[in-house]
């Protein structure tokens, strides 16, 4: 692996370059010998590269680290060792950038490091939860056992997901269809019975001198409209890159009528699925805190569990910071102090999360069923208040012609 680097000499002078190794150690040793004090180390990506290129297009996706994950428990418990079980794996997988990666992994191995260690390398693949769950599983001689957990945890992940996309793209495929269908009357069709009513010179209904003049309107200021929406649109995924908007569309997440609480309910399912995963994995809680906050993909809910967290460390268990903040649901509050009491965390988390995630569906379900009605009420909507105008303008017409 080729890495940027910015290193000092005994006598203070700056100096950058490229050095391919293993690791930071192999590079800070490389460098020592040579005279030099490493100051900033970075992978180099080149502007132009074509694996850069291929990972974008062709990503690894959650999928793939499932198989990937249940594939090497079944050949690591037929014996094969973890070098070979790598190296089958990898002249079966067909996605080049997942063979790179488990390229880097195998070299790594080779040279000394552990799986885990080695994984984790590649945070925005193996997850540092997944990695610090598998080094448990390493320390413990039950490595197969924790791959499988992995895996269970992310098919889980990966199906709440589906979910939140299926009850959204309809309502996204819908508003695409209704702005289609609204502009083609705004721009085609009522342009032309404007011109056969100005023809006929006769005075027009209210709505339908309304209708007439917006799309008059639309047609007249189209690029200027087309202009700010497009500055409107830069501007939002411009915020929505900062903090602060960030954190505010977490929260618009969480309030969003129905779905808001989808989404809740994905969310603390996923956090006592984490909880559990690495408390049954034997890690105490001040370790696991940390990396479920790093997983969680609300900042609400991360700044939440910073609180638990805070509290937690002075003592105070877990159960009872959690029923300080109302977005902590009594049920799992009440069920983390249960399984606190009775030493049975992982299992009362588990069977909270199998509880929340059963909710979220049910009300996912809903949502979808409730979608297309509403959506062809509006569609109707439109069109029906046009062709009223329209149905109204001729009977007015006709009524001042005779």
């Amino acid at each position: 692996m080729i890495f940027q680097y910015v290193a000092c000499s005994e006598s203070g002078e700056i100096v950058k370059g490229k050095i391919s190794a293993n690791g930071e150690e192999a590079i800070t040793q490389m460098l020592s010998f040579a005279g030099y004090r490493l100051i900033n180390l970075r992978p180099y990506v080149p502007f132009l590269s074509m694996g850069n290129l291929t990972s974008q297009l062709f990503p690894i996706k959650p999928a793939d680290i499932i198989l990937f994950y249940r594939q090497l428990a079944l050949l690591l418990e037929s014996g094969i060792n973890i070098v070979t079980a790598l190296e089958l794996l990898q002249e079966q997988i067909t996605k080049h950038s997942l063979k790179k990666v488990i390229n880097e992994i195998v070299a790594d191995i080779r040279a000394g490091r552990q799986l885990s260690a080695a994984m984790s390398k590649h945070p925005d693949i193996f997850s540092p939860m997944n990695c610090r769950t598998l080094s448990i599983g390493e320390q413990t001689g039950s490595l197969e056992t924790m791959l499988r957990q992995v895996a269970d945890y992310m098919e889980k992940e990966l199906i709440t997901r589906k979910g939140i996309k299926g009850a959204l793209l309809y309502p996204a495929i819908a508003g695409i269809v209704t702005i289609v269908v609204v502009s083609i009357l705004m721009f085609f069709v009522l342009p032309a019975f404007s011109n056969l009513y100005g023809s006929l010179g006769a005075k027009l209904p209210a709505l339908t001198q309304m209708l007439m003049d917006f799309s008059a309107f639309m047609r007249d200021h189209a690029l200027y409209i087309v202009l700010g929406v497009a500055i409107v649109i830069g501007a939002f995924l411009i915020y929505s890159r900062t903090a602060d908007g960030k954190y505010r569309i977490d929260v618009l997440m969480l309030k969003v009528p129905q779905l808001g609480k989808v989404n809740l309910l994905n969310e603390l399912s996923r956090c006592c699925r984490s909880i559990s995963l690495l408390f049954a994995a034997g890690l105490p809680l001040t370790e696991i805190m940390p990396l479920v906050i790093q997983g969680s993909n609300n900042r609400v809910i991360s700044q939440a569990l910073y609180g638990v967290q805070a509290d937690m460390l002075k003592g105070e268990g877990l159960a009872r910071p959690m029923a300080k903040n109302p977005i902590f649901l009594p049920m799992m509050v009440q069920m983390v102090k249960v399984g606190e009491e009775t030493g049975s965390l992982d299992s009362t988390l588990t069977a909270v999360a199998l509880n929340f995630e059963a909710e979220a569906s049910e009300k996912t379900k809903t949502l979808i069923g409730m979608i297309p009605p509403i959506m062809t009420i509006v569609i109707a909507g439109f069109v029906g208040l046009i062709a009223l105008s329209m149905v109204s303008a001729m009977y007015s017409i006709y009524g001042q012609a005779f």
